[in-house]
């Protein structure tokens, strides 16, 4: 395992020596500072700064690839390189913007790399479609699910045009669509989805692949949200294998995949290894993308989740508290997974007597959830349960009456749908 993490680091940083070595011969060769004489340098320029990002991109290192695209997009704004390379400019930086959170920036780059691309292409080619992706996870970054799956049928309208249902490149789309469906919490259409994709992948790209073994993860997430802890576990298990393989065992991009080895070590109520996993991915996050960055509040929540799990209420409200400021001020207060932070939160208020406060956290979620979502979305389901439980402790058995009703229609909803799935991805 270490020999192969230190094959893949002398390989990249590899690359990297070999593209500084490209940038520096420009430079003494005067390819960049006599460029105004020597047609094409700039544009020349502009392509090593963004191969340069693409490596540091490629190992999930955003904050060196932004100021080499950034230098990038500057030069190409202000000489005259091709409308193509301009277009490319713009959408590595919407790429890493989307990547760092910045998601208006982001939208911004993106919708101007898409005008350009239509001028230099056509409105249907194949390139469009992939910058709809791009497009598409902007907006699910940010709970616009609707809109991300509107970006999506479009690229997949847009790409089967040019290939066959049954090509491998479509594959990519289909996860995409189904990493919508699962937050949309239709789960039953999303694992359809994947199990589609990854017939695709393993023929185009092999069952020992890295981004299979990464789809793979994506399933794996959605079978703990169902409660399929098994079968979750022998996924993620290869994921990880995987992902080790290439990065090694400490590298953030297995953060997602600590997660969700979290979450089935708390369902299997081995607390301590669940902890373990969400410290070591909230450590990697914030030391990658900062302590602000969305994906650090999301993995505070599932901590203070984790404490109301094992009675530390206090800590539970602390990690909570800590949660709700990061995503309030990364992803807006109107999020979903802002109102799932809130419900932890409630939840921790209500296990120390802070009724009123819980409620009053738990309306807010609600309100949240249900602009975002249908009334059968298991977050609301969850939200539904701790208001319940308040009015079982204030001794209101006809609210409790009505909510047990309506929690028992969802729960119903999401077993009918999960019974009506055949196929089963192995």
């Amino acid at each position: 395992m270490a020999g192969d993490k230190g094959s893949y680091r002398r390989r990249l940083n590899g690359k990297i020596i070999a593209l500084v070595a490209v940038f520096g011969l420009t430079v003494l060769t005067g390819n960049i500072s006599g460029a105004e004489s020597k047609p094409g340098g700039k544009e020349r320029f502009c392509t090593v700064l963004r191969t340069m990002a693409r490596v540091y991109m490629a190992y999930g290192d955003y904050a060196k690839a932004q100021p080499l695209v950034e230098q990038a997009l500057t030069i190409a704004r202000t000489t005259d390189v091709s409308d193509t390379e301009l277009s490319l400019c713009l959408l590595d930086l919407a790429y890493v913007y989307n990547k760092q959170a910045r998601f208006h920036e982001a939208e911004e780059m993106c919708r101007l790399g898409l005008e350009l691309q239509e001028k230099v292409y056509y409105k249907e080619h194949p390139y469009v479609a992939y910058t709809l992706r791009i497009l598409s996870s902007i907006y699910q970054g940010q709970g616009r699910y609707h809109e991300a799956r509107e970006a999506l049928d479009q690229a997949m309208a847009i790409m089967l045009k040019s290939h066959k249902p049954e090509d491998y490149v479509i594959a990519g789309f289909q996860v995409d669509i189904a990493d919508v469906l699962v937050a949309q919490g239709d789960f039953q259409n999303a694992e359809s989805y994947y199990q589609e994709a990854l017939d695709l992948i393993k023929t185009g790209y092999g069952p020992q692949h890295l981004y299979t073994a990464n789809v793979l993860g994506h399933v794996a997430r959605l079978y703990v949200i169902q409660g399929r802890c098994d079968e979750a576990e022998e996924l993620i298990n290869t994921t990880r294998q995987a992902q080790e393989k290439i990065y090694g065992p400490d590298h953030h991009l297995l953060v997602q995949t600590w997660m969700t080895m979290a979450a089935i070590s708390k369902a299997n109520e081995d607390y301590d290894r669940a902890e373990e996993l969400l410290h070591k991915a909230l450590l990697a996050v914030e030391k990658q993308g900062g302590a602000e960055h969305p994906l650090a509040g999301k993995i505070l929540s599932s901590l203070g989740e984790l404490y109301i799990a094992t009675e530390d209420y206090v800590q539970a409200e602390n990690f909570c508290r800590r949660a709700l400021e990061v995503l309030e001020g990364s992803v807006g207060p109107d999020n979903d997974y802002t109102a799932v932070a809130l419900n932890g939160l409630a939840s921790a208020y209500m296990h120390q007597g802070k009724y009123s406060e819980a409620q009053n956290l738990c309306g807010r979620a609600l309100d949240i959830l249900e602009n975002f979502f249908d009334g059968s979305h298991p977050n609301i389901g969850q939200v539904l349960k701790t208001r319940a439980e308040l009015y079982r402790l204030a001794g209101d058995s006809a609210e409790v009456a009505k909510l047990t009703q309506r929690i028992e229609e969802i729960t119903f909803d999401r077993q009918i749908a999960q019974a009506s799935v055949v196929k089963r991805i192995e």
